[in-house]
């Protein structure tokens, strides 16, 4: 259901890099890449993040109440994409730990630009 998903920056270049070295841990790349935009995904035509400088020429800025959940397959892979994304610059929102749902393992963190991303773990066992 989801195309993709796109956050504005304000450094455009730093927002490619940041997310070129935090994606590559959940095995995404770039699938579209234009001087304006990049989107990455597993690959093109399914769901993908994407980023870019805003179209109206207004400064960009993190949404109240947004959060982009990145699907990782163990909790080591949170744990792994968590402490990649804080190395890179992020700031912590909620170190990796088990959350209110028997199964679900998250880690929570803002990007350069103070946008909210969760990465977790459901596993019913």
């Amino acid at each position: 259901m989801i195309g993709y998903i796109t956050f504005g920056t304000n450094d455009f270049n730093k927002a490619v890099d940041f997310y070129d070295n935090l994606l590559a841990e959940l095995g995404a790349k770039r699938v579209i890449e234009t001087p304006e935009f990049v989107a990455w995904g597993p690959e093109y035509g399914v769901a993908s993040l994407s980023v870019l400088n805003p179209h109206d020429g207004k400064p960009a800025t993190a949404g109240n109440g947004v959060m982009v959940a990145l699907n990782a397959d163990s909790p080591g892979k949170v744990d792994l994409v968590y402490q990649k994304a804080i190395a890179l610059g992020a700031t912590c929102e909620g170190e990796p730990g088990p959350r209110a749902m028997p199964g679900f393992y998250a880690a929570y963190f803002r990007d350069l630009d103070g946008n909210k991303l969760n990465v977790f773990n459901f596993s019913q066992t």
